[in-house]
């Protein structure tokens, strides 16, 4: 896990070691300046001349702004590291995303995914810059100060031997009972940001329903029980402090009655070593804390490494074979005895042995009730899932023998959740074909029925599209979406659903337009609407995961049952629609 994550540090490995070595040099030079102070001291008491003074004390002014110095540049240094770490995960959490299939997404929520690219990233982002900073420093002056109390206090460094163990472990029971509340506070991320995302995503509905006042109680109690558990887990975490403050006292009060025995009776030591342990004594002590709040930072962020981990180790269930073939020569599909299951541990197939040859430039109409499978079935096809069973051929190949953009590049689809990016309207049709001249973007449009109602905008073709397509209708969102995939030219179109917004007429000046501009495109309809599909070259009848019957429109109202009884409920019966 930290070998995975480490490497994501790259380019900032230079500022991450100035860090190191800037902390060590303020490390050395604080715990060197009590020695020197307690030269000071003694020399102050002993009457010394007031250049030897003023000596002493410049060392210390100079060695104060050497340490302020590297402490200030390993700050620079630290949040350049940290920050610039925390962003090449993301960049990386991002960048495997991008690579994963359908299945893989299907194993983490929308909401999962961003609190990982945020709040866990910010947490291992802290953890990062406390460890290259407080874990280099505090250890390093726990050290040093230790040393040299026992250099100048000889048995009066005694007392930390007794303290240390007793604050080392009342640290680690504190940082340990603290961890389980932490731990569930990252699931109970995941709810509250897809309450967030619910709720904003389905606004319209909220308000048509005035359900406004459930949202907020859902969002609150998600919300109460996150702060309980943080509530609860820093409240642990604050008994570090009173702790602390009870070591440090009986340090104090120890050194300075002992060692005031030791000045008056035995004259073992003076007072400029006192002032001396007792400075170390609050080095010692601050850096054992330091590292208690390092303990407590890592543990919180090790279930947000593990989260991250997750993300940036799976593998995407679609991969290239070794040499993948790169061209799509034509668009024939041809599905041989293919069966499918989203789940390999599900019981039931969501596509059961499905045979069926489709020539490049047919038009295939499919209709089917919902839960038919239909949409599962042309996902097969760009390989947005790859088939449980048998094999899906796209011009005469086996679809796992192209390169996957290479296939994508060839089919193009019109998917039934129409969707348009922040941009403007030509920037979102680009998507289709990024060298696409404003010609042919405008004949797209004028193909997909889009034009007119694009025109009539007072930027027209730069109107700038909300988050989402929130400032276009549904009808006009899908046409600009069938837009997009005309300007790619492909090889195979594939519109689910997707015309379901759009009248009849303009429906019909759609498919009249696929076959004046792309007469050699395989174009696959799925449709609830007969009309949309009656003067396809072939027409399937899906229910419960297979074909029940192929023909064209006259055929299947002569022997197919279920199409019949869509197309009479249709036109009533009379042949022709309301």
């Amino acid at each position: 896990m930290l070998k995975k994550l480490l490497s994501c540090v790259r380019e900032y490995k230079a500022a991450t070691l100035w860090t190191l070595f800037f902390i060590l040099g303020e490390a050395v030079i604080e715990t060197a300046i009590p020695y020197i102070t307690a030269d000071l001291v003694n020399d102050i008491k002993d009457s010394a001349p007031m250049a030897d003074v003023l000596r002493i004390g410049g060392i210390l002014v100079l060695m104060a702004v050497i340490s302020l110095c590297c402490g200030g540049a390993a700050g620079f240094t630290c949040s350049k590291a940290s920050t610039g770490f925390a962003k090449n995960i993301r960049k990386d959490m991002f960048a495997k995303v991008q690579s994963y299939s359908f299945k893989n997404i299907d194993r983490f929520s929308s909401s999962s995914l961003v609190t990982r690219m945020t709040t866990d990233v910010t947490n291992v982002q802290m953890a990062f810059m406390m460890i290259i900073r407080m874990a280099v420093r505090s250890p390093l002056m726990l050290i040093f100060s230790a040393f040299m109390a026992w250099k100048m206090g000889g048995k009066l460094a005694m007392a930390f031997v007794v303290v240390i163990p007793v604050l080392s472990i009342g640290l680690f029971l504190v940082g340990k009972t603290a961890l389980p509340a932490f731990r569930r506070v990252f699931k109970k991320y995941d709810r509250l940001n897809e309450s967030i995302e619910e709720n904003v995503r389905a606004m319209r509905v909220v308000k048509g329903f005035s359900r406004e006042e459930y949202e907020k109680q859902k969002f609150g109690a998600a919300a109460d029980d996150i702060c309980g558990d943080f509530t609860r887990a820093e409240r642990i975490v604050a008994l570090n402090q009173p702790l602390m403050t009870l070591c440090v006292d009986f340090d104090m009060v120890f050194i300075l009655f002992v060692g005031s025995k030791m000045v008056l009776a035995d004259k073992t030591l003076d007072i400029g070593q006192i002032s001396a342990m007792i400075t170390y004594g609050v080095q010692i002590l601050m850096s054992l804390m330091m590292l208690s709040m390092i303990y407590v930072m890592v543990t919180m962020s090790i279930e947000s490494m593990k989260r991250i981990v997750e993300v940036l180790e799976e593998e995407p269930s679609i991969q290239d074979i070794a040499y993948p073939a790169h061209n799509v020569s034509f668009g024939s599909i041809d599905f041989e005895d293919v069966s499918f299951k989203y789940n390999e541990n599900a019981e039931k197939f969501a596509l059961s042995n499905i045979n069926l040859h489709i020539p490049a430039g047919a038009t295939v109409g499919i209709i089917g009730g919902t839960g038919s499978s239909k949409s599962t079935l042309v996902q097969l096809i760009p390989r947005l899932y790859d088939v449980t069973e048998g094999v899906v051929r796209v011009g005469g190949r086996d679809v796992r023998e192209y390169e996957l953009n290479s296939l994508r590049d060839a089919v193009a689809m019109v998917l039934q959740k129409n969707v348009l990016f922040s941009g403007t309207i030509k920037e979102n049709l680009r998507w289709g074909n990024p060298h696409a001249t404003d010609a042919e973007i405008e004949e797209a449009c004028k193909l997909a029925q889009a034009a007119e109602f694009v025109e009539s905008f007072p930027d027209k073709y730069d109107t700038y599209i909300e988050q989402g397509g929130t400032n276009v209708s549904g009808g006009q969102k899908q046409r600009l979406c069938i837009a997009r995939a005309l300007l790619k030219r492909p090889n195979i179109l594939i519109l689910d659903d997707s015309t379901s917004a759009v009248d009849t007429k303009t429906d019909a000046l759609i498919r009249q337009g696929f076959k004046e501009f792309i007469p050699e495109t395989t174009k696959i309809i799925i449709a609830q609407r007969i009309a949309s599909v009656q003067d396809a070259d072939m027409i399937l009848v899906m229910d419960n995961g297979t074909i029940t019957d192929v023909g064209t429109h006259e055929e299947l109202l002569a022997h197919s049952d279920i199409y019949r009884e869509v197309y009479e409920q249709q036109t009533n019966g009379n042949g022709g629609e309301d």
